[in-house]
């Protein structure tokens, strides 16, 4: 397939890039997936933020990359008060995220020219270790950073982090997805999961509120599990997914609304 085409994964039809722009632009909450080391995915989300910036001026950009109490400095970059430096070393980046930034840069770019906030979605990772290891319950109500228990994971997702975790395996301690020794691992997923969702509903529940674009890695937003399914659990409705195609991968019926077929690189590929 050519690059740059539209797929329905409800039925394998063609979409023009129009009508998935306009569609999605009429929703309350956009979710733009990504594998996070591919700069063509990044390319990709900064273009389907310029085509929703086209039909809507009040966006919100949230990112999985920043906690939720970086959003000043995002803030403040967003408003051109910052260098690329200054934003770097104050947004903590080699401590919160650790990918090159260069891969993430020209969105920030895109943000900071067009004057759109934005805003940090995660949580502490400490918060996420203890919920994996202790539950929900046992986090003090003052460390819980104004996030609420996520509803517990369907089997089916539940079965789908098991195997793009490597499924079932000898040296495994989890030898399925219902496993007892596969509950931390799934409580941690979905404290990011609802985490994600909790920042965004605090913006889309406001009174006129904005279009929020996420973007998130795909593992939490494929098939409708991870932060759409909280999400629909905190009563926000109206959520597209959009992800990222490799012309080479079969595409998983329902996996998104739309994906969009990737170019690939060579020169990033054997970089």
């Amino acid at each position: 397939m050519k690059a740059g085409t539209w797929i329905s994964p409800r039925d394998g039809n063609a979409l023009s890039h129009s009508d998935v722009i306009f569609a999605a632009s009429k929703s309350r909450v956009v979710l733009l997936g990504e594998q996070h080391d591919r700069a063509d995915n990044h390319r990709w989300q900064m273009h389907v933020a310029a085509g929703l910036l086209a039909h809507r001026t009040d966006i919100v950009m949230g990112f999985e990359m920043f906690p939720a109490r970086l959003t000043p400095v995002l803030q403040e970059w967003s408003k051109g008060e910052l260098s690329e430096a200054t934003f770097i070393e104050r947004s903590e980046w080699n401590d919160v995220w650790r990918f090159d930034p260069e891969l993430y840069m020209p969105i920030f770019r895109f943000c900071r020219d067009h004057s759109i906030p934005m805003i940090g979605l995660n949580c502490h990772r400490g918060l996420v270790s203890e919920v994996g290891k202790d539950g929900w319950d046992a986090i003090p109500e003052a460390q819980r950073e104004g996030i609420t228990p996520a509803v517990p994971a369907t089997p089916e997702y539940r079965q789908y982090l098991f195997d793009i975790t490597g499924g079932q395996r000898p040296d495994r301690a989890a030898q399925s997805a219902d496993d007892p020794a596969f509950d931390r691992f799934v409580r941690a997923q979905q404290t990011w999961d609802r985490a994600f969702a909790c920042r965004i509903a605090q913006v889309v529940q406001q009174p006129a509120a904005p279009l929020v674009l996420g973007i998130i890695g795909r593992g939490h937003l494929e098939f409708g599990h991870g932060t759409p399914y909280q999400l629909a659990d905190l009563d926000v409705s109206e959520t597209t997914v959009l992800l990222p195609q490799d012309a080479s991968a079969p595409i998983a019926k329902n996996v998104a609304e739309a994906v969009c077929i990737m170019a690939g690189n060579p020169d990033e590929e054997s970089a």
